[in-house]
């Protein structure tokens, strides 16, 4: 695996494996799945150790074939190889002098101009054709910008700046409205879905009955089936009491190091339906009467 094409195939199947991976694996915007998903890049190095291994065994078979030659056969293959690379050089050659109309050097005495500067002479080349497609190209689209902006009227820079505001806020919202873990006490609203509260009932099952019981009625901590609340109630209150914490030195410690802002907002939710419950013996009211704020 010595020849420039073999590195090249090489390069292209990895690159291919890599876009492929990239479209169809799903991944936040910014972020690259070989580096998301652990298999991914596993995959990748399988491509790549397979990609080598079939370049090495080519070029294996292409030397056990070459061995196999006459020494006469060796020399004619010698020779079709060196036509072979004159073939492409000269191509080369073609293609540059194409995009620069050049003169070779033995030809500049054609071009050479009379100035003359201490020794130092011009020539009379002529643009490269890349430089000079390249500003027809930008004329032509000066003639349209024109037409189009400031002939006919179309959008002004204005009304794009708006445009490209009003885009950008709905994917933060979209974004805002799937990111669980940048759920906050300013922004935490109520879960009404069943599946939530259903995660938010196996939290607190998990993690709330030894203090609050499973009816909410009150053990060690206080009733969550009244109307009155130590650090006021709603979905806000009820969110951030389970992030940071109750009274120090009542028992209530921070959720936040264990739960994560989705299972705090579900359980949170989850609480605020105990007060449907009428517990037989729930524990006296603690705290003032909470109401809502309007």
């Amino acid at each position: 695996m010595k020849s420039f094409s073999s590195y090249l195939r090489v390069i292209v199947l990895v690159a291919i494996a890599v876009a492929g991976t990239e479209y169809l694996m799903e991944t936040e915007p910014g972020q690259w799945a070989v580096l998301e998903y652990p298999f991914a890049g596993v995959f990748i190095g399988i491509v790549i150790i397979f990609a080598i291994a079939i370049e090495a065994s080519l070029a294996s078979l292409k030397n056990v074939l070459y061995q196999a030659l006459s020494e006469e056969g060796k020399e004619r293959y010698h020779a079709a190889e060196t036509a072979k690379a004159s073939k492409l050089e000269q191509k080369w050659e073609s293609f540059m002098q194409s995009m620069t109309k050049s003169k070779e050097i033995e030809e500049e005495h054609e071009i050479i101009l009379d100035h003359n500067y201490d020794g130092i002479k011009e020539l009379d080349n002529r643009l490269p054709p890349w430089w000079l497609y390249g500003f027809y190209a930008t004329i032509i689209f000066a003639v349209i910008y024109l037409v189009r902006f400031h002939v006919i009227g179309d959008y002004t820079q204005a009304e794009e700046y708006e445009r490209e505001v009003a885009s950008a806020q709905e994917e933060i919202e979209a974004y805002l409205a799937t990111a669980e873990d940048l759920i906050d006490v300013d922004n935490v609203t109520f879960l009404e879905e069943k599946d939530d509260l259903k995660a938010g009932e196996k939290i607190y099952t998990a993690n709330c009955v030894a203090c609050h019981r499973a009816d909410g009625g009150g053990g060690i901590g206080p009733n969550l089936t009244d109307e009155y609340w130590i650090l006021g109630g709603g979905i806000k209150n009820v969110f951030k009491t389970i992030s940071e914490g109750g009274r120090p030195g009542k028992g209530m410690v921070a959720w936040k190091s264990d739960l994560s802002a989705k299972e705090m907002q579900q359980v949170a939710s989850y609480v605020l339906t105990l007060q449907e419950n009428d517990p037989a013996d729930g524990k006296a009211p603690e705290g003032e009467v909470w109401e809502e704020e309007e």
